[in-house]
């Protein structure tokens, strides 16, 4: 059943212009055309005009087609691609979240990580929440793009895996331990992903 989550254009433009650094510009046409999925999807110019539930579907179909393409290898393909779309997202965000990312990496460590989530769930936009489990933190995305109109008998959420891995990074200069422990395409209510910490 297709549901309505809206998605921002200029957001597609950046997760596109991404995966075009990371696959080639000559690739994404033949993904696409293999896919069946419309060649216009390869035109940054073209994806930051559509509506935003025309720019979810998108959002969502072109991950679909780079796990059909890939393979095995999608998963690591499409968390490179949420890693190095972070920097896109804090280069075109609002003066106000530049502002709060500058803060936050004064706050002290312990207090980044979750500063951190909250800013890519203002970024990412949609009903995404963070929340402390003990010294660990969990993200609740009740929209998930992603998995518009998508099932699996997997977890797909890989790219916002890159995005929670590389937010996180960014804020501390440390890796964290991430878990996609429910998805929307394999039927769960919510995408959650479970943040675990070296020191635990």
């Amino acid at each position: 059943m297709s549901k309505s989550i809206p998605f921002s254009p200029k957001l597609l433009g950046a997760f596109i212009e991404t995966t075009i650094a990371e696959i080639g510009a000559k690739n994404l046409p033949a993904v696409l055309t293999k896919s069946g999925l419309p060649a216009e999807w390869a035109d940054l110019a073209h994806v930051k005009k559509l509506g935003k539930q025309s720019a979810a579907e998108a959002y969502a179909g072109l991950q679909q087609a780079l796990r059909t393409y890939y393979g095995r290898g999608a998963r690591g393909t499409l968390q490179r691609i949420g890693i190095n779309l972070w920097s896109q997202m804090l280069d075109s965000a609002s003066l106000r979240d530049k502002t709060q990312s500058k803060l936050l990496r004064g706050m002290p460590t312990t207090m980044r990580r979750k500063a951190a989530l909250e800013l890519l769930a203002r970024l990412l936009g949609g009903d995404i929440s963070v929340h402390t489990l003990d010294l660990n933190l969990l993200l609740v995305d009740r929209s998930s793009p992603t998995t518009l109109n998508q099932h699996d008998d997997e977890v797909i959420c890989h790219v916002t895996h890159g995005l929670i891995r590389e937010a996180i990074y960014w804020a501390t200069e440390k890796e964290p331990n991430i878990e996609e422990i429910a998805c929307r395409a394999i039927g769960a209510q919510n995408c959650e992903f479970k943040i675990t910490f070296g020191e635990n």
